[in-house]
Parts: C-alpha cells; structure tokens; sequence
C-alpha cells in the first residue's frame, strides 16, 4: 500500500452551544464537536474540501470547544471538553507539519465539562462543569519548544448549586480579570481577580430562565471604553450589561423608558452593582432588553464591523438575528435576521421545523455568518457588499449517530449512507471545471425509526431496513435525478413519468409521491386528514433548480425519494438486507433469538412477491448477507458462529436452496461475510468476534478453510475488491476499536499476505460498522488505485482513495 488520503470526511455537529468555535488568529479554522472527535473544517475553502481532519482522543461525546488565542500566525492551541470529564490540549505549529497532536489531558474536573472562557491577551483560561464547579488554569506554552502544561490556580464551588452552562471572562484592567458565570439558575454571578485568585463580587438578577451564553466586548476599540456583557437566556430575552470604571455611574440607560417595551419596561430594574479590582472601583449597571426571538436563545456573540458594534445571536426559533445599536436613539434593534420564517416552520413532522439553531459563529473578517442546527448540519451566509445583504453558501453536513449501512449505487455513481439518526444520505461528486469535491445531495430518507441496513437495487433504486418489521424500496425522482445530472455529471436515463419529489404526510412514515407545482400556483389541499402533507414541504419547481449543492432547508425537506414498495414477513427488527449484483432478488433477515425468525426471505424485484418457503439454517440473528457477483450464491453469516451458503436453483432466477454451511465457522459469532471476485476457484471471507478474518475456498464438493489473517480485537466488517490486481486479492477489514487493515492476498500463495494497517489519521475512533469498495466508476478504480468508503459508530462516513502496491 503505497498511498492513502482522505477524499471525503462526513459527519455531524454535536447539539451543544459550546462545541464550536471559529479560530481568529493563524489557523482560521472552524472546529466542532463530532460524536467523540473534533472536526475541523475551512469554511473559506475556495475548493468546498469540507471536514479535512477528525482528531480523536476523547471517549466520550465532545461538548466544549474554544481555541486559545496565542497572539501568533505560527501557533494554534485547542482546548477541548467532553462528557468523559477531561479537558484536552492540542497543538498545531507550522513546522514540522500542520496537524494537531494532543499535549495535554487534564482530568480535575467530576463530570461532564459544560463550557471554557478565554481571555485575548492573557494566559489565564477556566472551564466549568456540570459537577457545579468552575476551575481556573494558566496555560504554559514555550515557543522554542512543542511542550505545552497547564497550571491549575483555582477551583470555584458554585453557591448555590448550578451547572455554569455559560462562562466568559475579560480583562477589567491591568492587574485583574473578571469572570461572568451563569447557568441553570436565572442570576449572573461575577467574580474579580486579585493576584490569580477569583472572588464574587456581583450577583445580577433580571433574567427569569436559564442563562444559555455570556460574552464580554469593549464598547469601542479605544483604550478604556467601558465593558459590555451580552447575557443570552432560555427566557426568549438577551439583556445587556455595563461595566464602567470610577465612583459615578454612567449616563443613565433608556433601556427602561423605552416605550415597545410596555409593562415589562417597569420590571426593569437598573440597580447598580459595585465591584472593586486591586486599583479602581467598577460599578455593573442594566444597560439594554434586547426582544426579538420567540424561543430560547442559545448563543451571543459580539464583533467589531466597519468601527460598528454588532450582536450575532441563534435561538430555537429557527432564527439568527444580527443586533446593532442605533445611532440616534441609542436603542438595539435587529438590523438582519437569517433562518426560517415563523410561517415556513412547518408542523413537528420530519421535514418541518430545522430544530432550531444551537450555535452562532462569526468568521474572522466577519463577513462569514455559520450556525449548527438541531440536524447537525450547518449552514453558512456570506455578506454581499455591493448588494447589501446575506447570502447563504454551501456548508457540511452529516450524519449525528452511528453510521449503521453503507453502499454505493450499482454503476460507483454515488454513495449511500443510513444511520440511528433515522436519515438516509446521498453523496456525491460535485463537479465544476477542474475542481472536485464531495457533497451531501440528497437525504432520500428521513424516518421514525432508527435504520439498520441499506443497498442499492439499480443506480436509481435502494431498499433499506429498520428497527420496524418492514423494509422500504424507494425511487429516485426526477428532481433528484437531473440534479446529480447538472452538477454531477450522472449520466440519467430518467423515466418521464417519474414524480417531481417526494414528500411525508403529517401522520405517516411513507414518502408520498408528488410533482412540483409552479411557483404562482397554490398548493393543493388534500381531502383525506390522514393524508395531511406539511404545507413547508410543498415543492415549488424553481427549489429543484439548483446551480450548487443543496442546502440544509432543502436537503431536510425537498429532496426526498418516493417509497414506491414496502416488504413484509419478518416479526422482529431488520437486521441485513442485500440484493443481488443485476437486482433481481432481494434477501433480507431480522434479529432473531429462535429457529422461526432466524429465516432469511427472499422477494423477486419485478412483482415484489416473496419468493417462498423462506430459507433456514441459523438458530440466531443473521448480522449480513452478500450475494456473488454472478447471482449463483448467497452467504449468510450469524450470531451462531454459522455461515451458510445457498446456491441458485438450476433453471430458476430467484430460487435459492442450502448447499454448504459450517456450524463452527469462528469460535465467537461471525458479524460479516464477503465474496471474492471470480478466480480460478470461488471465494469468501468471513469475519468474527474472534478477532479472525477467515477465507473459505469452494473445492469439489467441500468448501474448506484457505487462509485465516488474525486481527487484535473483534472483527465487525470486511469487505473483497471487487477485480483482483495482478493476481492478488486484495480485503479490507475493520474492527471494533476502528482499526482498518487492508490485506494484499496472492492466488497462487495464499501464506503471502501483506497486511498494512490504516494510519490512525483516517481512521474511525469508535467501531466500523461496514466497508465498501466503490464499482469502477469513470475511471476510478481501473487501476490500483482505489476508493473505500467505511461507516463507522462514531457517526462518520469517510471516503478513502487507496494506491495499493501488490509487488513487495
């Protein structure tokens, strides 16, 4: 294996308001949460490359991520919290390479971290937990060396209990920090440093929810202007706060006389709070009631723009609004606000409301808007000079829990993806000019149930199964077909009578058939309640007429495939699905703990019959199933540590009966199967809790064990080449610990095997739930070198380019 890079990383964002951040300094990185790891990700990339690196290392889900700034181009520091209670130090120098490398683990804190501040211009740093304590540290860098450590100065036990969900912390003056805390409480505390030590100084009351984000700004980039704080809370409310140095109090405030404010105006009370640093006296004062949301707000952040102050906040309203003083009144009002309208939320059905924003981003030059919605996805808006407005741009998406099935369409053209997340993901290749770069283009699926399975039955169709009892074939429509043709270059013999798209009735879990209606025409109503469509999922032509990859509103409501079968028989969830190379049968299995279920049905794709009786030899849950490439044979693996082998019927295109089966296959029960492409002889390799890949090999009557490659943990994927590459077979396989191996088998010699494990870099952190090599498509996958697409626990979907060098 002489080359391997990552061609595509999928995954997405974790839904917690502190689990992103936009470095403002050398690395200009976007990096966020994903499941266990941390993704990063150039959201000003002229080449759309999205996610480039998933760095691994916590154990748990990551909930807090905040660069430190360093004040230089050449070094970049993360600081990185999790569930797993640990707080981790990476660091990125531009010499030797550009990769972050873990320096430091901290484990001081009792639980879940729930937030870290940082502060420009000083070594301090603190983080909170949901253990209802804040911890202060000072990070010790050396810039002639790679060490980084951290200094603990100071634990703060909250009083009374809470967990401090929102932290933020600036300089007040040259001998002291201050620190605003708040959470699950509806009261801001602040603390004042003197010599590295944080006592409580002010409490603030006026909220009446959960404080969801704090952020500190000067008022105006001059030396000494007074201190705002931004306070975001679950009360549909941001409050502003002034701290101003010296014994008299700023000018009085109009934030209570204003009059939009009616009777809450005369709640507003602007006491003011005395602080004291080790040199001066500060006094906090109410200064603005900022009103605009409908829902809980769960990020504030400040930015200088154009020698202008402005407030970028998210809410679960489905909105961001951008804030700005007034110039004359003095008033904040919302000058922008991107995201959904309130009328185009939709009921609470799948493609209806987006779920709200969780987290708001600016770009260093401001000029770049990202948020993460409840989806995982996010989006992006660019501010357009010249015609004064936002403008939205593509972004990433993925999946956000474990990616359960993979497989690409029969012709490579693209890669499916099916996950717990209950969606099903198309992606591919956007194409334009010379430039290359992968992209969610359709979410085919989106369920009430968690999916399991998936495969592609032609390069328009896919079957997929769930935790129901059924499985569900869909059709791609017409909109999704001359999208993937435009932008793509996917070749689409199109059928005209194809729908438009697809939508959910309100009530139901089957996509529904429909066409496009022009965008003057009302959308027509349906007669029957039960059929009820979301009137934020009618599609209007000109949505499907799309010159770039589609966003997340679209990819969340318009780009459905309509469910055109449903397959019924098993009584328990489905476990595996397969469908033969010319997608004339379909084989499917679900969890099983007895003879009676543990059968594998078999349906004939024309009039979409089961094919009966159904087939038996395992006493457990079938975990998958595989046809060869020719149809002649169909492998079954299983919790009994059995595999089976039914052959087709002679004369028969759809009958299958039980030719070869080995009660003993693996010692442990076997969780994968795979055939080789077609040699001399045939071949299959099965992998096992056993930590074995086995390769079985049909001679004469028998079918007899011809080579066996040992792994270090369980074996939960394996997956054959589909052609052999001068005379050498080549398999890959991947574990529970998310190790992926690629073996290099001759023929001739099976005892010759190269075995080149993955470089951790592009690997999964959690187990691999399948592997699948891409068909030879346009070229790729004509030669060595070749593309491998692994789905993995950690909620990822990768796409590996691999150079495989079969000589020594």
């Amino acid at each position: 294996m002489d080359h391997i890079s990552a061609d595509f990383l999928s995954t997405g964002g974790n839904r917690h308001p502190s689990a992103a951040d936009w470095d403002r300094e050398g690395s200009q990185l976007l990096a966020f949460g994903a499941d266990h790891n941390i993704a990063l990700w150039n959201p000003e990339d002229e080449n759309l490359r999205g996610v480039t690196r998933l760095l691994s290392g916590h154990e748990k889900q990551v909930t807090v991520v905040k660069f430190f700034p360093t004040g230089s181009s050449e070094r970049t520091v993360l600081i990185s919290g999790s569930a797993d209670k640990t707080i981790r130090i990476w660091l990125r120098t531009k010499k030797p390479n550009l990769d972050f490398e873990l320096m430091k683990t901290v484990s001081d804190h009792q639980s879940a971290l729930t937030r870290v501040a940082v502060c420009p211009g000083s070594d301090i740093f603190v983080s909170g937990a949901s253990d209802g304590t804040i911890k202060v540290w000072k990070l010790i860098q050396r810039a002639d060396d790679r060490t980084i450590d951290v200094e603990p100065l100071q634990s703060i036990t909250l009083t009374p209990k809470y967990f401090p969900l929102s932290l933020a912390l600036a300089k007040l003056d040259g001998s002291s920090l201050i620190l605003a805390a708040a959470g699950t409480r509806s009261a801001i505390q602040m603390f004042v440093s003197r010599e590295s030590q944080f006592d409580l100084a002010a409490t603030l009351t006026g909220h009446e929810g959960w404080i969801r984000s704090l952020e500190f700004t000067r008022e105006s980039e001059e030396d000494g202007s007074d201190l705002l704080l931004a306070s975001a809370s679950q009360d549909k409310y941001i409050r502003l706060w002034r701290v101003h140095q010296g014994d008299e109090l700023p000018a009085v405030s109009n934030a209570a006389s204003d009059p939009s404010l009616g009777i809450i105006g005369k709640s507003l009370s602007n006491k003011a709070h005395r602080i004291e640093s080790k040199d001066s006296l500060y006094s906090v004062t109410f200064e603005a009631l900022l009103l605009g949301h409908e829902d809980w707000i769960y990020t504030a952040l400040w930015r200088f723009q154009r020698g202008k102050l402005q407030l970028l906040t998210t809410s679960e309203d489905n909105s961001l609004a951008i804030w700005e003083s007034d110039s004359a009144s003095g008033v904040w009002v919302c000058i922008t606000r991107l995201g959904e309208i309130s009328s185009q939320k939709g009921s609470t059905t799948a493609t209806g409301s987006a779920g709200g924003f969780w987290i708001g981003l600016w770009s260093p030059d401001g000029n770049l808007v990202a948020s993460l919605g409840r989806t995982g996805s996010w989006r992006m808006w660019h501010y357009t000079e010249s015609e004064d407005r936002w403008l939205q741009r593509v972004a990433v998406s993925g999946h956000v829990e474990a990616v359960k099935g993979i497989c690409w369409a029969k012709d490579g053209s693209y890669l499916l993806s099916t996950s717990s997340d209950q969606t099903t993901r198309l992606f591919a290749i956007w194409k334009r000019g010379s430039k290359r770069s992968w992209h969610e283009f359709s979410r085919p699926q989106i369920h009430g149930y968690d999916l399991n399975c998936i495969d592609s039955i032609s390069a328009t169709q896919f079957i997929s199964g769930a935790d129901e009892k059924l499985l569900r074939v869909f059709d791609e429509p017409r909109g999704v077909a001359n999208l993937l043709n435009h932008l793509c270059d996917i070749g689409s013999d199109t059928n005209q009578t194809l729908p438009d798209a697809a939508n959910i009735p309100v009530l139901g879990l089957s996509n529904k058939a429909i066409q496009a209606v022009e965008d003057d025409e009302p959308a027509a109503e349906e007669d029957d309640e039960r059929e009820a469509v979301d009137p934020a999922s009618i599609v209007r032509k000109s949505t499907l007429d799309l010159d770039h990859p589609p966003f997340e509103d679209h990819l969340a409501r318009h780009l459905l495939w309509p469910e055109s079968e449903k397959l019924y028989g098993h009584g328990y969830e489905i476990s595996a699905v397969a469908s033969s190379h010319d997608g004339s049968v379909i084989a499917t299995a679900c969890r099983a703990s007895s003879l009676e279920h543990a059968v594998i049905r078999l349906h004939d794709t024309k009039e979409w019959l089961e094919i009966k009786p159904p087939l038996a030899a395992h006493s457990l849950t079938v975990t998958a199933l595989e046809f060869s490439e020719d149809g002649q044979y169909l492998l079954s693996v299983g919790r009994d540590r059995q595999w089976a082998v039914f052959a087709r019927t002679e004369g028969s295109a759809t009958e299958y009966n039980l030719e070869h089966s080995n009660p003993k296959g693996h010692s442990r029960m076997i969780l994968d199967g795979s055939w080789a492409p077609n040699t001399s002889c045939r071949m299959f390799a099965t992998a096992g809790r056993d930590k074995m890949v086995k390769i079985w090999r049909f001679s004469g009557a028998e079918v007899e064990l011809w080579t066996s490659i040992s792994g270090t943990a369980a074996v939960t994927a394996v997956a054959f080449l589909h052609t052999t590459l001068s005379g050498h077979l080549v398999l890959a396989y991947g574990d529970e610990s998310g190790t992926v191996a690629i073996c290099v088998i001759s023929v001739e010699d099976p005892a010759n095997i190269k075995v080149s494990i993955v470089g951790k870099e592009f690997v999964p952190a959690k187990q691999v739930n399948q592997l699948a090599w891409r068909p030879a498509y346009q070229g790729v996958g004509q030669e060595e070198r070749q593309e491998l697409a692994i789905a993995s626990e950690d909620s990822s979907v990768r796409i590996l380019r691999v150079r495989i060098a079969t000589e020594p």
